[in-house]
């Protein structure tokens, strides 16, 4: 079982990803040839050579696609032509648009570049009527902007636009068709233009004079590409009509056509003055490099027509000449650019590719990727994890270098690859496609460079699965759609440079239905498929070399996508296309456990953490970790927007990879142990502080405890010192002093504070208490600057109502207490109050007994009780006159009472209640009632009175 001390994983974050950047359209590399600019739908993204990263991206905010753009030479501005027929001028840098115009067009433009040196341009104030263009100073440059309109059923037009000062300097009128092509003459004293368009020729235009002063034709198809000498003087042209002319400008008449035999997109004059006799360049004579749809680059000699360099080929790729010349080939080159400051060619292919090629001698030395299509798996490949392997949706595997995202291209295949698998030495590794092939490939540990070194091709269907032997290199087995499973096996050493065949060991008839999955088990002896059967089942790898059914795994309700053996237990793991991950006993084939958590189907299952965790992937889009002990799904991490086909953890398992069909390449580090040491450096800050503020209130400093509670974001803490500061003396001052002194932002913050402090009872008075500080001394236009101050004020609004609400019942309840209180009599005091008296409602401020009991008198009053009740039937008989004499002597609490309650009944006439039952108001009853509060004595104690009382005797 795994270890005790493991940690279980809880989080993964993003490292690194390697997405689309560019899907056809024009590319640009900067004039310092540091980045890349490709449009990429309505954004122009900006790669950075180095690492191959995207590090600025400029999108309109319409969601236009972006039809054309243009960097200025000195890399400073980008200027962007949107469908909705707008210009737009951007700070790229800052991803910030300075200005945007009207294209002046009906249809969208179609091409657009700046003026070559930027440093000879118009100043605003020659610019005449007639459109003439005056050179300006170095020192005051100014840009020329071409536009390029298509016709809508006129003649396209080029508009010149100076966009310093911000107007259309020319409209140049004249051309056939589309105008795909428009480029200044590198000498800017010239105010040369030169363009093409779909009659296929082009179009030399006088800036000064705004007219079109010759056209130079010669090809009988679109021209592609213009390239001109470092003195000016020559030009070379290339087309699609596989030819390339070399232009003579002084006299304007064509020297040479060089036929290239291919439909040419680029074409770049080599420099003159650089040794590029490894291509093939042993004269000072003019040489150009072609780039078109065969895929490689050749170098031509323009005095003789002849090619004297081509590029070889890749060594697994075979192109017959048929294929060579259609237009369609995924290898044919549609860029070409030279890049003079390093020394380069840069190339960009049908697939989106961008490849950088060294001079002199043309090795491929960067190879971005522009955009994968769908990917369908990915492996973690070469030592310490350097690389990945990924299978797209294409016939090519491609092998990205992790720091650089820089990548190889492996050609071999001739069909979709489908599925990888990485033997335990990660320079080698296993592919399978639907040309029905396996092939193995080797990568070189200190090159980087990968070769294939075996292939084999058994398989009557597709190859949709494939395992690798996990001691040594010794087998892989494969699954199909054509049901059967196959064991290959390797040879002991893969040395030289051919090919080695492959052969099946044995070839088994699995499932009914396509195998989906295969997986051999950490000792090499067992093997897993997985089928779209909705089963599983277990083999035997024996000796021999067959395959021999051990168990069948039933409970899935759909077809299965993933199986994976777990690295420590005798436990199988599988996940289907019903939603569920299952586990499985090796023993007797049962289902151990059951994770649900997928919204559709789950198509990939690994174990981490030693075996004690899960990861899968599925068509949500979403990766979940999963604990098997509680089957808890412990994280869900969403960085896909399409279903997660690809995913694989590194070697030290601290890092996964996942590819999903949105192209989008992530790579996961695990960040638990990160996050763990955060959440206690955090715990241990957050005690020092809070010991920190107990010191602070200890020594009553209330203005930096304050201040320190703030900064802790914890309402409850800042309300405990608010509490400390109005219990202080002279609280209400002190408090106002200690708030005026808080900086802005601590200030917003205690208003937050407030908000929720209000919401309780309890501490809706502290609450109040520093709101009447804030809006007191504070002016309303501060308080509106602070962040939601509006929300805030709306949330306190209808607690303080309630407060108030609550209070005054609480004051009006007093009240009617106090006014009990004041109408009530005792013995002793005076029976003249007048009817109309009003109430006291002075404070309860003095705390005096009302009654004291004389305990000697106590006896006294009991043999006086016990005569009341002899002489009671005697009493009733005598007359008015003898009965005031016996009042006299009696207690004057007993007297007091009868007065009292006779006083009542004869100024209101009303009904008393006592213990509640009604009393009768005749004498009779009141006569009762009197004898019997004779022989009861009150006690009352601490009742609070409003002034000096008489202190009472009850004897």
């Amino acid at each position: 079982m795994a270890n005790k001390n493991l940690q279980f994983k809880t989080n993964y974050a993003v490292s690194s990803k390697i997405e689309p950047f560019y899907k056809g359209g024009k590319v640009q590399i900067s004039k310092d040839e540091k980045y890349i600019f490709c449009t990429c739908g309505s954004r122009v993204n900006v790669v950075e050579i180095s690492t191959g990263k995207i590090v600025h991206c400029v999108e309109h905010d319409d969601q236009e696609d972006i039809t054309s753009f243009a960097l200025s030479c000195d890399d400073e501005l980008l200027v962007t032509a949107s469908r909705a027929l707008l210009l737009k001028q951007w700070d790229w840098r800052q991803a910030s648009c300075t200005r945007s115009w009207k294209a002046i067009h009906t249809i969208p433009v179609a091409s657009m570049t700046f003026d070559s040196t930027s440093t000879l341009l118009a100043t605003g104030q020659q610019c005449r009527t007639d459109h003439q263009m005056c050179a300006a100073s170095p020192r005051n440059p100014t840009f020329l902007l071409v536009c390029v309109c298509p016709p809508g059923g006129c003649d396209a037009t080029i508009k010149v636009w100076d966009v310093v000062k911000q107007y259309c300097t020319h409209n140049l009128k004249g051309s056939s068709g589309v105008v795909h092509l428009v480029q200044f003459h590198p000498d800017i004293s010239r105010l040369q233009l030169f363009s093409s368009s779909l009659d296929c020729g082009i179009r030399l235009w006088d800036l000064r004079s705004s007219q079109c002063v010759c056209v130079l034709e010669s090809h009988y198809s679109a021209v592609t590409s213009l390239s001109f000498s470092r003195n000016g003087d020559a030009m070379v042209s290339s087309g699609r009509d596989k030819i390339c002319t070399v232009w003579d400008l002084k006299s304007r008449q064509a020297k040479r056509t060089v036929p290239v035999y291919e439909a040419v997109e680029g074409v770049v004059l080599l420099p003159e003055k650089t040794d590029l006799s490894q291509i093939g360049v042993k004269s000072k004579n003019l040489h150009f490099v072609t780039a078109g749809s065969k895929g490689v680059l050749r170098v031509w000699e323009a005095s003789t027509a002849r090619c004297v360099y081509t590029q070889a080929l890749p060594s697994t790729l075979a192109l017959s000449s048929e294929e060579d010349e259609e237009e369609d080939n995924p290898r044919s080159l549609t860029h070409l650019f030279h890049l003079p400051s390093s020394s380069r060619l840069a190339a960009v292919t049908a697939e989106h590719n961008i490849l950088f090629y060294q001079l002199p001698d043309l090795a491929t030395q960067q190879q971005f990727v522009g955009y994968n299509d769908e990917v369908l798996d990915v492996k973690f490949l070469g030592k310490d994890d350097s690389h990945i392997v990924v299978a797209t949706n294409s016939c090519q595997l491609k092998v990205f270098q992790l720091l650089t995202n820089s990548c190889q291209i492996l050609y071999g295949h001739t069909d979709t690859v489908l599925t990888l698998d990485v033997f335990k030495k990660a320079s080698l590794f296993a592919s399978c496609a639907k040309d029905r092939s396996v092939r193995v490939w080797q990568m070189d540990s200190d090159s980087g460079q990968v070769r294939c070194v075996a292939q084999g091709s058994s398989h009557t269907n597709a190859v949709g699965s494939i395992s690798c032997s996990r001691l040594k290199a010794s087998f892989v087995a494969t699954g199909s759609q054509d049901c059967t499973v196959k064991v290959w096996d390797l040879p002991a050493e893969f040395s030289g440079a051919e090919i080695h065949q492959l052969s099946p060991r044995t070839t088994e008839k699995a499932h009914d239905k396509d195998v989906n999955s295969v997986a051999v088990s950490p000792n090499d002896k067992l093997l897993a498929s997985g089928s779209q059967d909705r089963t599983a089942k277990l083999w035997s790898l024996s000796g021999d070399g067959n395959l021999g059914l051990l168990g069948v795994f039933r409970g899935h309700r759909r077809g299965i996508w993933s199986v994976c053996f777990s690295p420590v237990d005798q436990v199988l793991a599988s996940c289907s296309a019903d939603g569920t991950t299952k586990l499985w006993s090796l023993q007797d084939f049962s289902c151990l456990k059951t994770f649900e958590g997928h919204d559709a189907s789950v198509l990939k299952v690994i174990f981490v953490s030693r075996g004690t965790q899960l990861l899968t992937s599925g068509s949500d889009g979403l990766v979940k970790l999963w604990t098997i002990k509680t089957n808890e799904c412990v994280k869900t991490l969403d960085a896909h927007q399409d279903k997660v086909w690809g995913l694989h953890g590194s070697r030290k398992d601290d890092k996964m990879v996942t590819g999903s069909a949105d192209s989008n390449i992530t790579v996961w580090a695990d960040v638990t142990e990160v996050e763990l040491a955060e959440e206690q450096a955090k715990q241990e800050d957050q005690i020092l502080k809070k010991q920190e503020l107990s010191n602070l209130l200890h020594e009553k400093k209330y203005l930096k405890a304050l201040g320190l509670a703030i900064s802790l974001d914890q309402p409850h803490t800042v309300l405990t010192v608010i509490k400390e500061i109005r219990q202080a003396e002279d609280g209400g001052d002190l408090l106002e002093k200690t708030l005026l002194k808080l900086r802005v932002d601590q200030k917003e913050s205690l208003l937050r504070y407030c908000v929720v402090w209000n919401t309780n009872a309890r501490n809706c008075l502290d609450a109040q208490a520093v709101l009447r500080v804030l809006l007191t001394h504070l002016p309303p236009e501060e308080l509106l600057q602070y962040q939601a101050v509006r929300t805030h004020l709306e949330g306190l609004i209808p607690y303080t109502e309630r407060h108030m609400e609550r209070i005054g019942r609480l004051l009006q309840a007093s009240m009617f207490l106090n006014y009990i209180w004041q109408k009530m009599r005792v013995a002793g005091a005076s029976s003249g109050m007048e009817q109309d008296e009003e109430m006291d409602t002075t404070p309860l401020t003095q705390t005096q007994p009302l009654f004291f009991i004389d305990k000697e008198n106590v006896k006294g009053s009991s043999d006086e009780r016990g005569e009341h009740d002899d002489d009671g039937d005697s009493e009733q008989e005598e007359e008015p006159g003898s009965r005031k004499e016996d009042e006299e002597e009696a207690d004057e609490v007993s007297a007091s009472k009868k007065a009292s309650a006779s006083d009542v009944r004869e100024k209101t006439g009303e009904s008393i209640k006592t213990n509640g039952h009604h009393q009768s108001e005749s004498e009779e009853s009141s006569e009762e009632e009197e004898l019997e509060d004779d022989h009861a004595v009150q006690v009352v104690k601490n009742v609070p009175v409003s002034s000096a009382p008489q202190c009472l005797t009850l004897s």
